[in-house]
């Protein structure tokens, strides 16, 4: 704050904390000051006072002084053009959307700004400064070296580097050999700055418009020269890592070694089973071989020959390698290794660690999101061919076209003053206040496609009035009286109200005029972190939950849509009683049916009659449990069997013709008749081990008691051997 005593402001500058601040009066900086006396004008300043209301004072009642209108709002806030013109609401939504823009491949700083651009890239720390004066004596990618008169000073510069949400952290060096430098000068630009000043979009030349319904509803329709020309390109990394631990069976093992794997999919690995940096990979490409132990499984007969035959111990491990994920890919860029053998700190029971970086370029795409620095967010509908574009009458194309319904019920009129002085800017109107050098303007008229563009301030409560904008559309008709742009002026109207700003613009397809003129100019546009690649998901079959039975959800689990309530009625209201049946049943969780669909799918056959879901017969146990007997009838009322999914061995019993039903198992403790035993069915012992009679599929097998808990598994496999695809040794036959 500035102090004020006696009417009269100093330029002492105070800082006061909140607690601080609460105790005195303070005027607003747009308070009127006589430049001569430096005393308050006014007989009454408008201040707040130390109870926090405003109020009129006197001059010499006020204490302090704002230095600039802008202190009241935050650095994100200040950065808004025209903000005093925007609701409340949008405003908050434009400073939050700023900090969610990516980053792109080619910067531009805005052409409409807030003189706050280049204080809060430098203060960001993005950007690499000088520590003092010198020349430049070395520039290349990696490094700037500058001599000074202490010696040279090294500037190391960071490249591709990964930050949290995945977007590149990078330096371009925009100094030359022999530069000439002053302490605080830029050298580097960092991956959102521009010449120094923060660049988080692109300026681009837009039109308030309908087109053909593409806008509705906020969506956006660009123009493909956006994609053609990387304008709104940007490059993202993902970070991969696994590690190999120690388990109980043994250690994992990264490797180039996996079972069951073409050598064509392993080109890319290194003799460690690790990618090589530089390879391009897709999704389900490996980018680390990793096996696992696996516990000795029970071999099946047919398997048992094979090891007899070729005499060899195949191994037990599992193929557990780090895969591409689901639409994914790019390029591999660095390769990061950690073993504890290296003396690496790694968390208990790791021994190896692999981080793999693969970035990748995004051009700008159907269902990204973009949004201006007002709240103006949408989400881009189509990309129509450059020149199928509406054009202006000098035959440019505009790039993007923006739904006019997103003005009046959201009130943020500052994308419409934006765009009209954006207009002037871009056109030179400003070009006598620019001090940029020749080249720099040759480079912007190229990004932003206008003659001259030269860039304007306006901060924030204390910038361009609507009077202002009016002018510089004036005075950019003044200045280009052959232009073929024909901007209507009317010189006798107000100040403010000489000109509406529109211009006519023509079908790209047709050629003709559009009836009515449109509001054309330059807006800032920022891409945002929402990307439809890392959104779109698609699932065929996948992983189910092991409490209901039904389909995972999201895209990280690469889950299922969730089919709710509301869902259910609007089924129910079409009457699409098939499509909902589907939907409940194999869809979901009908365990049995969506296992013989999928079957019926793979061999081309009708699916089958849905089954039971698993939800249903959790129901039926709920009323159970309430003491409720429940009986499930079909159409023609005979009694549907609800079974549960049997243990594995009435499965097993069911498969070898053993009947295990209660109403069997009652004569526990009384000797089987004559007929019993000739009929073949169990012999039940006295002390109730039950066991099998000899039979002619089974061979003689009196001799083994199925009771695992005292016989080794693997004896009774060796003395039964496997009965269909069933182990005996599995079964646990017991009273």
């Amino acid at each position: 704050y500035r102090k004020v005593s006696g009417g009269k402001v100093s330029d002492d500058i105070v800082y006061l904390d909140a607690a601080e601040e609460a105790r005195y009066t303070i005027a607003q900086a747009s308070a009127i000051v006589d430049e001569k006396t430096g005393r308050l004008k006014e007989d009454q300043v408008l201040c707040r006072s130390a109870e926090g209301e405003a109020v009129m004072a006197a001059p010499k009642d006020v204490e302090f002084m704002d230095v600039a209108p802008a202190q009241i709002v935050s650095v994100a806030t200040a950065l808004i053009p025209f903000l005093e013109h925007n609701d409340a609401n949008r405003a908050l939504m434009g400073a939050n959307m700023q900090r969610q823009a990516v980053p792109l491949m080619i910067t531009q700083a805005p052409i409409v700004g807030t003189g706050l651009e280049y204080r809060a890239a430098i203060d960001t720390g993005d950007v690499v400064l000088a520590q003092s004066a010198g020349t430049v004596v070395d520039v290349d990618a990696e490094h700037i070296t500058v001599e000074t008169k202490d010696g040279n000073d090294q500037y190391p510069l960071t490249k591709f580097m990964r930050s949290n949400q995945g977007t590149l952290i990078h330096h371009k060096p925009i100094v030359r050999l022999g530069d000439k430098l002053k302490a605080g000068d830029v050298l580097a630009d960092g991956s959102s700055t521009d010449n120094g000043e923060l660049a988080l979009g692109a300026n681009l030349l837009v039109a308030f418009m309908p087109f053909e319904g593409y806008n509705f509803e906020d969506a956006i329709v660009l123009s493909e020269r956006l994609v053609k020309d990387d304008v709104l390109s940007s490059i993202h990394i993902h970070e991969y890592e696994i590690d190999a631990r120690s388990t109980k069976l043994g250690d994992e093992e990264i490797t180039r070694d996996i079972p069951n794997r073409s050598e064509e999919s392993l080109s890319d690995l290194d003799d460690r089973g690790v990618v090589r940096i530089g390879a391009e990979v897709g999704s389900g490409d490996l980018l680390v071989g990793k096996v696992t132990p696996k516990g000795e499984t029970e071999l099946t007969a047919e398997e048992k020959l094979i090891r007899a035959i070729f005499k060899e111990k195949a191994r037990e491990v599992r193929d557990t390698s780090l895969k591409v994920p689901h639409g994914e890919g790019g390029k591999v860029i660095d390769v990061k290794t950690f073993s504890r053998e290296a003396g690496d700190d790694l968390s208990p029971g790791v021994n190896e660690l692999v981080r793999v970086y693969v970035a990748k370029k995004r051009k700008i795409a159907e269902g990204d999101k973009l949004a201006g620095r007002h709240g103006n967010k949408g989400v881009i509908s189509r990309i129509v061919p450059e020149e199928d574009m509406p054009f202006l009458e000098d035959g440019r194309p505009v790039d993007v076209i923006l739904n006019p319904l997103g003005v009046p019920s959201r009130m943020n009129i500052g994308q419409v003053l934006e765009t009209h002085l954006g207009w002037a800017a871009a056109h030179g109107v400003f070009a006598e206040n620019g001090e940029k050098p020749e080249e720099e303007l040759k480079r912007r008229a190229v990004l932003i496609n206008a003659p001259n563009p030269t860039p304007v301030a306006t901060p924030a409560f204390d910038g361009a009035t609507p009077e202002d904008v009016d002018q510089a559309l004036v005075d950019w008709k003044n200045a280009n009286p052959d232009s073929p742009i024909k901007l209507r002026v009317e010189e006798k109207r107000p100040p403010g109200r000489k000109t509406s700003g529109k211009v006519r613009l023509f079908n790209g397809k047709t050629g003709d005029p559009f009836e009515q003129k449109v509001t054309v100019g330059y807006m800032y546009i920022l891409k945002l972190l929402h990307l439809v690649d890392d959104k779109i998901h698609a699932r065929s079959t996948g992983p189910y939950s092991l409490v209901t039975q039904q389909p995972l959800g999201g895209k990280a689990q690469f889950g299922g849509q969730r089919f709710g309530e509301m869902e259910v009625w609007a089924l129910e209201a079409y009457g699409a009683a098939y499509t909902l049946q589907e939907m409940l049943t194999i869809k979901s969780d009908d365990t049995v049916g969506r296992v013989k669909a999928y079957e019926a799918i793979v061999k081309g056959e009708n699916i089958a009659e849905p089954s039971i879901p698993e939800s249903f017969k959790v129901l039926l146990k709920e009323m159970q449990s309430l003491a409720l007997d429940v009986h499930v009838l079909s159409d023609e009322g005979r009694e549907v069997e609800v079974r549960e999914e049997e243990d594995e061995l009435l499965r097993a019993a069911e498969e070898l013709g053993i009947d295990l039903s209660p109403g069997s198992l009652r004569a526990v403790g009384r000797q089987p008749t004559a007929e019993e035993l000739e009929e073949g069915q169990e012999r039940v012992d006295q002390d109730g081990e039950m066991t099998m009679p000899a039979d002619e599929t089974l061979g003689d097998l009196d001799d083994v008691e199925l009771t695992p808990a005292e016989a080794d598994e693997e004896e009774a496999e060796a003395a039964v051997g496997p009965v269909g695809d069933v182990d005996l040794a599995d079964l646990e036959l017991e009273d």
